[in-house]
């Protein structure tokens, strides 16, 4: 006669048990959540916020809304150099593109073909990604050096001594010799993504292609390239982001003025004088923290265009 109140009783202790299970397991995302907000979240929250208050030293003044941001976008020479800075960000992703990511895709068309010892391949090219960027940076910059690098001396050992230059020390070249070598560091991690998007092409839509009698240029165009869009959008997204990130390779190998004559300045090395140095005077932290929201705003705008083009240009089989 008690059973039904029984089995009613157990049916709710089995529902609170997978009410409370439920709830627990969102305790496991908590270590997660706090690391986020607290480097991440909380970090732009109070780069925002500072960048809205004069500041005298590290002692915090009046709210002035966006006065600092006006400062740095008119006001010299903080215009000139953030405008200088910014162009040269510009040319970082515009040269990196073809530098890295095209030569890259290629490499990687070569490679996921059947080539012998592609796995060798892979390795010699991800490789400098392996190695500190302040290593590889102190390293070119020995073999770059006008007096005793080893470049210099191999010109002119092959008889080309016309085309041995300074060349870190001369503003017509400091700042494209800075690109070559980030792109190198960069470039064997390029080619291992664009492998992986290549290799999730299904062979059967290849073999379908070929039955249509499709071929060559035909294929690359119609079918790689467009299926490869994922790993390209990727790609691409994260070159600008690092274009405008770039800093470690530029201070190994011209420290932080952007030398020579600021001919390799970009805006993290000119965000770091403010911040760190004496650029930005008693109110360095509002300039910096103004500087850094506008970084977060140029990536964030960049990326979220990039992927609402990318999105539309993808395909699907």
């Amino acid at each position: 006669m008690n059973e039904g109140p029984q089995l009613a009783v157990t049916g709710v202790e089995r529902k609170r048990k997978r009410n409370y299970t439920k709830h627990l397991v969102h305790l496991f995302l908590l270590p997660s959540l706090l690391f986020y907000v607290g480097f991440m979240v909380y970090p732009i929250a109070s780069a925002l916020l500072n960048s809205m208050f004069a500041w005298t030293g590290l002692k915090r003044g009046d709210f002035i809304w966006f006065n600092n941001f006006i400062r740095l976008f008119t006001e010299s020479p903080h215009a000139e150099t953030f405008y200088n800075a910014f162009g040269h960000n510009i040319i970082f992703f515009l040269v990196t593109v073809p530098a890295k990511l095209m030569v890259a895709y290629m490499l990687a068309l070569i490679i996921n073909s059947k080539l012998k010892g592609k796995e060798f391949f892979k390795t010699v090219f991800f490789l400098p990604k392996l190695l500190s960027v302040i290593v590889v940076g102190f390293l070119f910059s020995l073999i770059l050096n006008p007096s005793y690098g080893a470049l210099n001396t191999f010109l002119k050992a092959i008889g080309l001594a016309e085309l041995a230059k300074p060349w870190l020390g001369d503003p017509k070249t400091a700042f494209l010799t800075v690109i070559m070598v980030d792109s190198w560091y960069g470039f064997g991690f390029a080619v291992l993504i664009f492998l992986v998007g290549l290799q999730s092409i299904s062979t059967e839509i290849y073999e379908a292609a070929r039955i249509d009698r499709a071929a060559g240029l035909t294929l690359l165009f119609k079918i790689t390239i467009p299926l490869s869009m994922p790993s390209i959008m990727i790609m691409t997204i994260l070159t600008f982001i690092s274009s405008f990130e770039s800093f470690e390779m530029i201070y190994a190998m011209q420290g932080t003025s952007g030398g020579p004559y600021y001919s390799t300045d970009v805006l993290a090395l000119y965000f770091y004088r403010l911040m760190f140095g004496t650029v930005g005077g008693g109110d360095s932290i509002g300039l910096g923290s103004a500087l850094a929201v506008v970084l977060l705003a140029l990536i964030s705008a960049a990326t979220a265009i990039s992927m609402f083009f990318f999105k539309k240009k993808a395909v699907d089989y």
